[in-house]
């Protein structure tokens, strides 16, 4: 089957080459998918996307009158991809529902060891001989209180490492894990609740209408003064210019981001000779108590291969005429989601799309 394969990067070329065991025509183009670059499908059964490429409605309209059949989508989130509109067109779309959970968790926490500690502020000053401690004093994580928003793959992982520090555990999500309270003693509360009582807060939801700017001023005020804050999911799950105020007054004491709102046409790319001119990002690295990493939790051997076998897998049951399980299908007549709301209450919403299997 002839497939396009957009935003790829040198690095993840290798892996899906190997995956593919030349069963495929591939064809690797560095530009993203949009209205501009939906022509170069052309000829080809199926894309291959990422993140930041723009699968809106005008740009699946694009790719089937192309002649694209199947979209495949390297990565678990599918925010950027119009469910609905390619289902009506015919078009089968298909992600990567789980590569690999512990790529994520463990960078979360990498996160919170790099800011606690002040590792890279330690780093800095030891090129430039100076041995002081005076300003690297952190804290210990044993005993602190973690909450964990999402405790899906992601967030059951990270309360696997969190409860080896010896953290306490507070976890929020529509769906409570038993097991996750047998095995690390978490306790399931409302959203107010664990921004009250949380020293360390890390985010692992979905972002849809329900998460999107899950994290705002108002839950920002409930949180405890010093709190750190760590997202590795997606961008707009929370308020980046609330956050930056509330990195301004204190209220947060530290901040751990792999992802940023804004950050398509950004990350992957180097802007190390031209500079960026995004405004909002310049000044959250201009704060010495964050850190931004370029969304490159993902990127470990385990987990890069798994994204290239599960989306080459895709490929292949619909090379065979079978169905992917890992297929995405809207269902809107009765399908809600229940939102979480501050106070603990549950109430719903109509969503567009959900996995079906």
């Amino acid at each position: 089957m002839k497939t396009i394969i957009y935003s790829s990067k040198e690095f993840e070329k290798q892996y899906l080459q190997r995956a593919n065991k030349r069963n495929h025509e591939l064809t690797f183009v560095e530009e993203a998918l949009n209205l501009k670059t939906a022509p170069l499908a052309q000829g080809h059964e199926a894309v291959v996307v990422f993140t930041g490429d723009d699968l809106s409605t005008a740009v699946v309209d694009k790719l089937h009158e192309a002649g694209v059949k199947y979209i495949a989508i390297r990565a678990v989130g599918y925010d950027n991809t119009d469910i609905k509109r390619a289902n009506g067109l015919g078009i089968k779309v298909a992600n990567v529902p789980e590569y690999s959970p512990y790529a994520i968790a463990e960078h979360a926490a990498s996160l919170m060891l790099a800011l606690n500690r002040k590792l890279i502020l330690a780093d800095r000053q030891v090129h430039h001989h100076n041995f002081t401690l005076g300003n690297l004093v952190g804290f210990d994580l044993h005993q602190k209180t973690v909450g964990i928003v999402g405790t899906g793959r992601i967030g059951t992982v990270m309360a696997k490492i969190l409860h080896g520090f010896g953290c306490r555990l507070l976890g929020h999500d529509i769906v409570e894990h038993k097991e996750l309270t047998k095995k690390y003693n978490l306790e399931y509360v409302d959203l107010k609740t664990l921004c009250l009582s949380s020293d360390i807060i890390t985010l692992h939801t979905p972002l849809n209408a329900a998460t999107k700017y899950l994290i705002n001023k108002e839950m920002l005020d409930e949180m405890k003064s010093g709190v750190m804050l760590i997202n590795t999911a997606r961008g707009a799950v929370i308020n980046t210019e609330q956050v930056i105020e509330a990195l301004e007054n204190g209220k947060i004491g530290y901040l751990g981001l792999d992802v940023y709102e804004k950050e398509k046409g950004i990350f992957f790319y180097d802007y190390s000779k031209n500079r960026i001119q995004d405004e909002m990002l310049k000044k959250l690295m201009c704060f010495p108590n964050v850190i931004v990493t370029p969304h490159q939790a993902f990127a470990t051997n385990e987990a890069l291969t798994n994204i290239a076998d599960t989306t080459l897998y895709n490929i292949d049951c619909w090379a065979n005429n079978k169905d992917s399980d890992n297929e995405l299908t809207c269902k809107e007549e009765d399908n809600k989601n229940y939102v979480p709301t501050p106070w603990g209450k549950l109430k719903t919403k109509k969503i567009v799309h959900k996995l079906s299997k």
